[in-house]
C-alpha cells in the first residue's frame, strides 16, 4: 500500500496540488493497487475536497 506521505517525500519538487494530481495518476498506472491518504497535502491551493480529488485521480476517474 502506497501512502500519500511517501509520494510527497519522494517528490519534493511538487509545488502545488495541481502538480500532485498527475503524479497520483502515474502511480496508479504503474500498477499500485492501494492508496492511503495519511496526510493532507501541504500546498496553499489544496482544495477542501482534496481527498475526493486524489481518490478520483488514483482510480482513473480524472483524465
Amino acid at each position: 500500500m502506497l501512502k500519500l506521505s511517501e509520494i510527497l517525500v519522494s517528490n519534493q519538487d511538487i509545488e502545488s496540488f495541481d502538480e500532485l494530481v498527475p503524479v497520483i495518476q502515474a502511480v496508479a498506472r504503474s500498477g499500485e493497487r492501494f492508496f492511503r491518504m495519511d496526510v493532507k497535502p501541504p500546498y496553499p491551493d489544496t482544495p477542501e475536497n482534496w481527498e475526493d480529488r486524489l481518490e478520483a485521480a488514483f482510480s482513473g476517474l480524472v483524465r
